[in-house]
C-alpha cells in the first residue's frame, strides 16, 4: 500500500512539473544589457519574481541547472517551500561544440557531460565572455577515468570551444539566479549535464553509440531526479557515478569502496516501479526504430541550419543550432545506399586526380620535348656557321725575325749536332732581333763571337727576354781577351779570319782554337800542315 502511495505522489510530482514547464517556457528574459550599469548586481525582472512567488518559491532559495545537449536548452529550477524544485525558465542554449558525449582531453571541442557541484568561487564576473560560471570540469568522476581539461565554462558571447554558450541577455540572469541562491546559504549548485532527456524513445534512438554505457549511468541520475524532483546525492566509486547511496549504518556515502552501500528501501521500490515502466517503453520504442539508425550531425552541420541568425552580427557570434533538427533518422538500407554513393564519389575523385596527373605529365613531358628541339635547332644553326675563316693573332714583326733568321744556317755547320745547331741559330736569331740591320757587321766588337765568353742559360733568357720586347737595347761592354800564353804559337792570319768569319761557332770549337789546337779545317786541305 505505501509503495503504491509513493508511487501516485511522484507521478502527480511529474504531471504537475510537465504543467509547470510548459507554463513558464514561454516566459523570455527581456533584458536589455545596453541599459545595465553593473552587470553582476542585476535584479531578476518583476515578471520572474512574480511567476516564483506564484509558486512559493522565494527568490533566494535554492537553484539547480540542468542541460540537455540535444535539444539545446538549460533549464533552471529552484526549490520551492516544501523543498521540490521547479523549472523557473528555460532557455535555448546559443552554441556548444563537438558532438554528444563527454568531454575526455583538452582540445576535443567536447562540452561536458555529467553531474558538477558549483561554488561561488565558480562565479566569474570578469569574463571575456561578458559573464562566466566554471563548470568544474573535471570533477571526481572525470579524474578518477582520466579526463582532463581547463576553463569549461556557461558563458555568453555565444561563442564556443567546449563551452556552453548563452547569449549575454541570458547568462546576465542565469548568473543573477546563481547570486541569489549563494545569498540565500546554498552551499553548491548542481549542474546536470545530460545529452538528451533520458526517456525510454531517446535511449532507443541512440543504442548504438559508443556512448550508450556511460548515458545509462547517467540515466540513474536522471531517474533519481524524476522522481524525487530534489538533486541526488552523487559520489564516484569503482570509477563509476553512484546517486544516493547509504552506508550500512544508514549515513550517506560520499565516495570510497563500494562495498557495503546500497539505496534506501523506499527510494528503491519507486526506482523499481518507474524501471518496469520504463522498459515497456523501451521495447515499444525498440519496434519503432527496428532496422533505422540516427545519425548524429557534425558541429559543422549544425551551424548550418542557423547560418541565417549570423547576418548582421559580429564575426565571433557563431550559434550552433540543435542535433535534433539537423540529425536524421535513416534505414538501413538508405545507410547502405548512401555509403556507396559515397564511395562511388571518393573512387570518382581519385579517378579525376589520376586524370589530372596524367595531364600534367603529358604537359611537361610536351614542353621538355618543345625545349630539347629548340637547343638541337640552336647547335645547327651553330655547327652550320663554322666555316667562315678565323683570323689567327699576329705573332708580331719581332717573332717572324726571329724564327727567319734562326731558318738561316751556314753551309759549313751542317755536321754540327742537332743542339749546338738550334741552340746557335736561337742565339743567332735573338741577336738579331734584338739589335736590328742598323748595326755594322764589320765592328769588331759585336763580331768576335769566337773571342766572346760562352753563353750562359741566364744569358741566353735575357736575349729571349729582349728579343721579345722588341726594344734596342745597348750592346754590353766586352769583356778583355785574355792573354795567349807564350808557350802556345801565334796564329797564323789564316786561322784569325777563319775565327772571324765563325759567328755561330760553338764555344767548345772556340775554346780548341785558343788553345792552339793544329786541327785545321776542312776547306783549307791545300794548306800544308
Amino acid at each position: 500500500m505505501r509503495l503504491k502511495v509513493l508511487a501516485a505522489v511522484s507521478l502527480i510530482a511529474l504531471t504537475v512539473a510537465g504543467c509547470t514547464n510548459d507554463t513558464l517556457d514561454e516566459v523570455g528574459s527581456g533584458v536589455d544589457v545596453r541599459k545595465v550599469s553593473n552587470k553582476t548586481q542585476y535584479q531578476l525582472s518583476g515578471q520572474v519574481l512574480s511567476k516564483m512567488a506564484s509558486m512559493n518559491i522565494d527568490r533566494n532559495a535554492p537553484v539547480t541547472f540542468r542541460i540537455f545537449k540535444e535539444e539545446g536548452r538549460l533549464e533552471v529550477w529552484k526549490a520551492d517551500r516544501s523543498n521540490r524544485f521547479q523549472m523557473i525558465k528555460s532557455y535555448e542554449i546559443c552554441a556548444w561544440s563537438g558532438k554528444l558525449g563527454p568531454k575526455i582531453k583538452e582540445g576535443d571541442r567536447q562540452a561536458p557531460e555529467g553531474f558538477y557541484p558549483l561554488g561561488p568561487q565558480h562565479m566569474n564576473p570578469n569574463s571575456q565572455y561578458y559573464l562566466a560560471i566554471n563548470t568544474g570540469f573535471p570533477n571526481r568522476f572525470d579524474q578518477s577515468n582520466g579526463f582532463f581539461g581547463t576553463n569549461l565554462m556557461i558563458h555568453g558571447a555565444c561563442s564556443s570551444s567546449g563551452c556552453y554558450s548563452m547569449t549575454d541577455e541570458q547568462i546576465i540572469e542565469i548568473f543573477a539566479f546563481a547570486r541569489d541562491a549563494f545569498k540565500g546559504g546554498q552551499k553548491t549548485i548542481q549542474l546536470q549535464a545530460y545529452p538528451f532527456r533520458m526517456t525510454a524513445e531517446n535511449m532507443a534512438r541512440h543504442r548504438d553509440n559508443p556512448n550508450i554505457e556511460f548515458w545509462k549511468m547517467l540515466k540513474v541520475g536522471y531517474d533519481h531526479f524524476q522522481l524525487t524532483k530534489r538533486p541526488p546525492e552523487v559520489a564516484v566509486c569503482d570509477k563509476k557515478y553512484v546517486f544516493n547511496q547509504v552506508k550500512a549504518d544508514g549515513t550517506p556515502f560520499t565516495g570510497g569502496q563500494c562495498e557495503g552501500i546500497s539505496t534506501a528501501p523506499q527510494l528503491q521500490a519507486a526506482l523499481a516501479a518507474r524501471e518496469k515502466s520504463y522498459a515497456a517503453e523501451y521495447t515499444k520504442a525498440m519496434k519503432k526504430y527496428d532496422g533505422t539508425v540516427w545519425l548524429e550531425p557534425s558541429e559543422a552541420q549544425r551551424k548550418a541550419i542557423v547560418a541565417d541568425k549570423r547576418k548582421g552580427r559580429e564575426l565571433a557570434y557563431a550559434p550552433t543550432g540543435n542535433s535534433i533538427d539537423a540529425g536524421k533518422l535513416m534505414t538501413v538500407r538508405e545507410i547502405e545506399a548512401q555509403k556507396k554513393r559515397a564511395e562511388e564519389e571518393a573512387q570518382r575523385k581519385i579517378e579525376m586526380a589520376e586524370r589530372a596527373k596524367q595531364q600534367e605529365e603529358a604537359r611537361k613531358a610536351a614542353e621538355l620535348k618543345k625545349l630539347a628541339d629548340d637547343v638541337a635547332a640552336q647547335k645547327a644553326q651553330q655547327t652550320a656557321g663554322t666555316d667562315v675563316a678565323v683570323p689567327i693573332a699576329n705573332p708580331g714583326l719581332a717573332s717572324v725575325q726571329a724564327e727567319a733568321e734562326a731558318a738561316k744556317k751556314p753551309f759549313w755547320k751542317l755536321w754540327s749536332s742537332k743542339g749546338t745547331a738550334a741552340s746557335g741559330a736561337s742565339g743567332e736569331a735573338t741577336a738579331t732581333a734584338t739589335t736590328g740591320a742598323a748595326a755594322p757587321a764589320a765592328n769588331p766588337t759585336q763580331s768576335s763571337t769566337a773571342d766572346a765568353p760562352p753563353t750562359t742559360a741566364a744569358d741566353s733568357t735575357a736575349t729571349d727576354s729582349t728579343a721579345t720586347t722588341g726594344a734596342v737595347a745597348p750592346a754590353p761592354r766586352q769583356q778583355e781577351q785574355p792573354a795567349v800564353p807564350q808557350s802556345a804559337p801565334a796564329a797564323t792570319a789564316d786561322s784569325i779570319a777563319g775565327a772571324e768569319g765563325s759567328e755561330g761557332a760553338a764555344p767548345a770549337e772556340t775554346t780548341a782554337d785558343a788553345s792552339g789546337s793544329e786541327k785545321v779545317p776542312f776547306w783549307k786541305f791545300w794548306k800544308k800542315q
